[in-house]
């Protein structure tokens, strides 16, 4: 039964309004449109609620298209079944919550992924072929008891779909030279992939040395893999290390204790101080994100880490109880581009957290969940693991919403927040979807499948929940004209909002933004590639209280978002609409880069009488009023939001 090569299945204020009007009316006609949507899942807000079942294991996960979530486990004895073995690989809807198996070949075990710029995603890496007990076997493929390949140098490749004819192609004619177990991809500004680290074989840490694999290279392939020095330097926690594409064209690498800037396009690296407190990356396992990039903050990343370990070098060894070892509380922040230093973020998690992970909210905020109080990621067959193999105890089911925009010390919170339903340890994975909601499945820190009835403490655990943040119930805005792809300058483009998406205040225009948010390929506590980008935008309030959102495309640099698919909210007074998908820039290679269109300054016409105006019109003049300019019959009134804005009150 041979397995192994085959597809399975800001312009300045004009002085008439007319013209202003003439240019908006040309930005909404040149907009290609889809329609958003309102929610139609019921969720209870900022709660979580178990939806259905994924069959496997979410030991991996993405969102492929709108509706579909791509999941992979590793190989083991799963109950569900495709072509005549235990299936590790499910498309699920996440509307009917129901899934398909899908066969992929070459073993998974803790792979990498990310999406090219033209929307095909990739998995990388993996462990040799096993059989019962996640035993290694030589069968390669060739026979029972689950006919898996070997998959550490593997490529397996899946454009999504919504009509259940897509399968993933797992061909050795598209495989790496070497082996990588635990590595990590970052899509680039060409749409390219870089390949980062990993090992050649099983093993808590990345020990020996001789199964370290010290390099990178890309996909597709320019040619052989290229030593990376961090790499060399960080045994033995040095798997999936951290990897963020920043606005500078270079990555920001973090492993162990080690930090560096790589000129990925130069192989030139730049080490800088160390993280500090403790060991963030595998099998530390922090929460990890790149908080949100906005015209505020000049579209400058920052990134934060939450939780880990601080087990010393000496100390990753597993002769001694690992679970029951406190894991990190504290939080740590830096902004590569800028400056080189890390600095506390001022707050510490509630309880020490290892295998957390950061979702970014369409609002801004974060949702930080998953993960255990003591220990680490892994698993094992040692005697001192109690009631079974996990090396992380104590799973925490309190979630938080970490609100970056707020004061230090109120940044970090559960008020009013519900708990997961079940834990979600090691192999555990979340995603944000279309509607808001955030997807969680996942949980098996087992050599193989172990069924929840089997009385284990810390089972294989397959059910489906979500979480329903704050906004999830209220009236979505429903915006018209959204486009169906972006690039990097050139024209700025028009949303239509009515006074029932504004929530029946021009106040909230105020408060309105349109963001970019990429979920990622969500794998051990990280989502590779997850972005969350707000476009520059100005607005025009017309006097029937609805309004037209001018919007600019992504700043001319592919580095602040690589091409590929996203996903377009607008957001209301903190209420997002339900998401549009998105390809940004121009598929694989060079991007065309555009010119900056100016946008028209923000305004509100409002048509009142010489005699009397109603209180709206009065506070909303109010509200904006900082000083102005008398200009004819028209009062120029700047106001502080952002870009060059205004009232233009007709009076």
């Amino acid at each position: 039964m041979a397995r192994l090569a085959w597809t399975r299945r800001q312009e300045r204020p004009r002085s008439r309004i007319t013209s202003l009007l003439t240019h908006v009316i040309q930005l909404a006609l040149a907009t290609t449109t889809v329609r958003a949507a309102q929610p139609t899942y019921p969720g209870d807000p900022m709660n979580f609620k178990v939806v259905g079942d994924a069959g496997i294991s979410a030991q991996q996960a993405f969102l492929g298209t709108a509706d579909r979530i791509y999941v992979i486990d590793k190989t083991e004895n799963n109950p569900v079944q495709v072509n005549g073995h235990p299936a590790w690989a499910v498309e699920y809807n996440i509307n009917t919550d129901t899934y398909r198996t899908m066969d992929v070949v070459s073993n998974t075990f803790c792979a990498g992924g990310n999406v090219l710029g033209n929307g095909t995603w990739i998995n990388v890496g993996g462990n040799p072929a096993i059989q019962w007990g996640g035993v290694n076997t030589p069968n390669d493929g060739v026979s029972g008891p689950y006919f898996d390949a070997d998959g550490g140098k593997a490529i397996r490749i899946l454009q999504p779909c919504d009509d259940e004819s897509c399968n993933w192609i797992d061909d050795p004619a598209n495989y790496m030279t070497t082996a990588r177990w635990y590595p990590t991809l970052e899509t680039l500004q060409d749409g390219s992939i870089i390949i980062i680290g990993g090992d050649t074989y099983g093993g808590y840490v990345n020990s020996p040395a001789s199964q370290n694999n010290p390099t990178y290279e890309f996909y597709p392939s320019r040619g052989d893999p290229i030593d990376l020095q961090i790499l060399s330097d960080t045994l033995p926690a040095n798997l999936y290390p951290f990897a963020f594409l920043m606005p500078s064209g270079n990555l920001f690498v973090q492993a162990n204790w080690a930090a560096e800037i790589f000129d990925w396009q130069n192989n030139t690296e730049f080490r800088i101080g160390d993280i500090p407190h403790s060991v963030r990356t595998y099998p530390g396992s922090a929460a990890n994100a790149m908080l949100p990039l906005t015209p505020e903050n000049g579209w400058t990343a920052t990134i934060i880490f939450c939780g880990g370990t601080n087990l010393q070098p000496d100390q990753w060894t597993t002769n001694w109880d690992i679970a029951q070892y406190p894991a990190d509380a504290t939080c740590v922040k830096i902004t590569p581009d800028v400056s080189q230093q890390w600095i506390d973020e001022g707050e510490s998690l509630p309880d020490g957290r290892s295998m957390g992970m950061f979702v970014i909210l369409p609002d801004g905020t974060m949702l930080l969940t998953n993960g255990v109080k003591t220990g680490t990621a892994g698993y094992g067959n040692d005697t001192w693991v109690a009631g079974g193999h996990s090396y992380g105890a104590n799973p925490l089911y309190q979630g938080l919403i970490y609100d970056p925009s707020q004061p230090v010390g109120s940044r970090m919170s559960s008020e009013g927040m519900g708990k997961l339903n079940v834990e979600k340890m090691y192999h555990s994975t979340c995603l944000l979807v279309p509607d808001g909601s955030v997807w969680c499945s996942g949980s098996n820190p087992n050599p193989d499948y172990v069924s929840p009835k089997s009385g284990a403490v810390y089972p294989t655990q397959t059910a489906v929940e979500r979480f329903f943040p704050a906004y999830y119930n209220k009236t979505r805005p429903d915006p018209q004209n959204l486009p169906t792809t972006l690039g990097y300058g050139g024209p700025a483009w028009s949303i239509s909002l009515t006074a029932a998406d504004l929530l029946g205040s021009m106040d909230n225009l105020n408060n309105t933004k349109v963001v970019l948010l990429r979920p990622g390929f969500c794998t051990h506590a990280i989502n590779m590639g997850q972005r969350y980008v707000q476009l520059n935008s100005t607005y025009t309030g017309n006097s029937d209280g609805s309004a037209v959102l001018n919007v600019q495309q992504l700043p001319p640099n592919p580095s602040i978002l690589a091409p590929g698919p996203a996903y377009l909210f607008v957001v209301v007074d903190g209420v997002p609409s339900v998401g549009a998908p998105v390809m940004v820039g121009s598929g694989m290679g060079n991007q065309t880069i555009g010119a900056v269109t100016d946008l028209p300054a923000s305004f509100i016409q409002q048509v009142t009488t010489n005699s009397s105006s109603s209180s709206s019109s009065a506070t909303t003049a109010k509200s904006g009023a900082v000083g102005g300019a008398q200009v004819g019959r028209m009062t120029w009134v700047p106001s502080l939001a952002l870009g060059a804005v205004g009232l233009l009150a007709m009076i």
